[in-house]
């Protein structure tokens, strides 16, 4: 798929397309243009900055120094002019345009289709496209215009980000069936003990607030496994491998959540948008529907 701000800034679109790809024919097919006029489009690029700009590497290419260099400036420049793009498109059809929306994993499988079913109804031409990944990618993805919404948590204060609190999700711990703490409706975190903990990756706002409860809990920060998906870390629970802190809801066959009473044991949902800009019609109406209808979706699922 080509950039939408195609054709605007066509040299820096060629330049990032190669250093994402690390290959020219996948770079050309995602601009939408014949293989042979993306290698001249870098070449004449390389001759008029006076520096080669990548190099062969097998059958990929790497960026060179200097290509790698004006890649990460060009990348950040056509974040901004994409948000222009969008902005200018939204303008002037208020009814229809697009909307990336950047979420948490665990709210693909209920909380974001809801979303979105309910706000097509009253909404039909707006694209909304879709983000998922950890809460700090989502905060930075709102802040350089990648994404125009994210719902994630924790959101950290930020003085370009606007923000509305939309749930207190609580964390439980999650245990196989059959362990020595299966039967307890509520348990400390102190009582884990050296049970092998299963945890998501460093950066996700789950793991932050874990660690946190752990140095409360005057226990080690120690894990056994670390994943990027919530449904993998309570398989692994499933499969008696440790126990994990995760939101409430994450349950899945052989295994049982426990309610922590540890102070802090939550997480703080909210959707946040860049204070920087004016935001489109489109980008406004879903802000609004998540901040109406979410609440009641988060506390559910």
């Amino acid at each position: 798929m080509a950039y939408e701000s195609f054709g605007l800034a066509p040299g820096l679109e060629e330049l990032v397309a190669v250093a994402r790809h690390e290959h020219v024919t996948r770079a050309a097919q995602q601009l939408g243009i014949p293989q042979p006029t993306l290698s001249r489009a870098l070449a004449r690029l390389a001759a008029e900055l006076g520096t080669p700009l990548l190099h062969r590497e097998g059958r990929g290419v790497r960026l060179t120094r200097h290509g790698q260099l004006l890649a990460g400036h060009a990348e950040r420049a056509l974040d901004e002019l994409l948000a222009g793009v969008r902005a200018v498109r939204a303008e002037a059809d208020p009814d229809s345009g697009s909307v990336v929306l950047g979420f948490l994993h665990s709210m693909g499988p209920t909380v974001v289709p809801a979303l979105l079913r309910g706000f097509r109804q009253t909404h039909p031409g707006v694209v909304v496209r879709l983000v998922q990944d950890a809460a700090h990618v989502i905060v930075d993805g709102v802040l350089s215009g990648r994404l125009d919404l994210g719902v994630a948590g924790p959101v950290p204060p930020h003085p370009h980000l606007g923000t509305r609190r939309l749930a207190e999700q609580p964390l439980t711990l999650l245990v196989p069936a059959g362990h020595r703490l299966a039967g307890r409706a509520r348990v400390r975190l102190a009582e884990v003990g050296d049970e092998p903990l299963i945890t998501m990756t460093a950066g996700y706002g789950v793991r932050t607030i874990t660690d946190q409860l752990l140095r409360a809990a005057r226990l080690p920060i120690r894990y056994s496994y670390e994943s990027q998906e919530m449904n993998t870390a309570a398989g692994l629970v499933a499969a008696g491998l440790g126990v994990a802190v995760l939101p409430a809801g994450a349950a899945m066959d052989g295994t049982v959540e426990l309610a922590i009473t540890d102070k802090g044991a939550s997480r703080t949902i909210s959707v946040a948008w860049s204070g920087d800009w004016r935001l489109s019609t489109p980008v406004s109406d879903l802000r609004r529907y998540i901040i109406e209808e979410a609440p009641r979706l988060l506390r559910r699922g």
